[in-house]
C-alpha cells in the first residue's frame, strides 16, 4: 500500500526539489534567531569547575599530541638523512 506525503513526512506535506525536500513555508531570519534563542535557554550548560577541569584535559591532550608529533618528526629527520646521506 503506497504511503502520502503526508503520512511519511510527520504529517507535514513537502515540495520537493530534485531529491531535497523543502519546506511549505518559509519562517525568515527573525523566526531562525527567535528559535535559536529559545533552544539555547534550554542548554545544560557545564558548572564552571566542569568547564575548568575539560579545559584542562583538551590542553593537556593537546601538549601531549605536540610531544609526540614532535619527536616523530625528529625521529623521522634522523631516519631520512640517514637512509640518504649515511650520516646524522
Amino acid at each position: 500500500m503506497a504511503q502520502d506525503s503526508s503520512s511519511v513526512s510527520g504529517g507535514k506535506e513537502q515540495r520537493t526539489t530534485g531529491s531535497v525536500p523543502l519546506p511549505r513555508s518559509k519562517r525568515g531570519a527573525k523566526a531562525y534567531f527567535n528559535d535559536v534563542v529559545r533552544e539555547l535557554k534550554r542548554v545544560d550548560w557545564p558548572t564552571v569547575p566542569e568547564t575548568h577541569r575539560l579545559t584542562a584535559v583538551v590542553l593537556t591532550v593537546c601538549l601531549a599530541l605536540v610531544a609526540i608529533l614532535t619527536g616523530l618528526s625528529s625521529l623521522f629527520e634522523i631516519l631520512t638523512k640517514l637512509i640518504t646521506k649515511g650520516t646524522i
